[in-house]
């Protein structure tokens, strides 16, 4: 659903017609409330409201400008926040990142702060979290429910193989 700019109500007889830059300064200022967001993203949004392209890009300039979107500084916050909190590995970040249009390079910048042996800590800590809620099961079932996590999660099956095994000696 479209949400379009509203005029103030006026009690004159003009018709009161919004500057379509005030518009979307608007819509991009709204969205830039409830998150942080790429210039992509706030892009997409733009085209998605009918925004003249010109007007988005002039736009998007100046905020950039203004420092308040940052790609660069985006893809790392997001990229680190997601690791820490979901336990997500660097390829499913890549994809979320690429998915809101972050340039590649950048997203490059922003996945190598995040080392294999970080990968290997955070799915370890999956693998524990998991295990908990597992203990009525065979250790066969464990294995392969674990597996199946940190694979819908993204590792490697090389990061996989070494948290179940460090993990797995460390809880049997």
């Amino acid at each position: 659903m479209k949400r379009q700019f509203q005029a103030p109500i006026s009690t004159s007889n003009v018709d009161y017609e919004p500057d379509p830059y005030s518009v979307a300064t608007r819509i991009a200022v709204d969205a830039l409330s409830r998150r942080a967001r790429s210039r992509g993203e706030l892009a997409q949004l733009l085209r998605k409201k009918d925004v003249p392209a010109d007007i988005a890009e002039r736009l998007l300039d100046r905020l950039v400008a203004q420092k308040l979107i940052d790609d660069r500084a985006f893809a790392q916050e997001w990229s680190q926040l997601r690791h820490r909190s979901k336990g997500l590995s660097r390829r499913v970040l890549a994809q979320e990142l690429r998915k809101k249009v972050i340039a590649p390079e950048v997203i490059d910048d922003a996945l190598a702060q995040i080392s294999h042996e970080d990968e290997v800590i955070a799915a370890r800590n999956l693998v524990a979290k998991k295990l908990r809620s597992l203990s009525r099961f065979d250790d066969e079932i464990k294995r392969r429910r674990v597996h199946a996590l940190l694979a819908r999660k993204g590792y490697s099956s090389r990061v996989i193989s070494q948290a179940l095994r460090e993990e797995l000696t460390i809880s049997f």
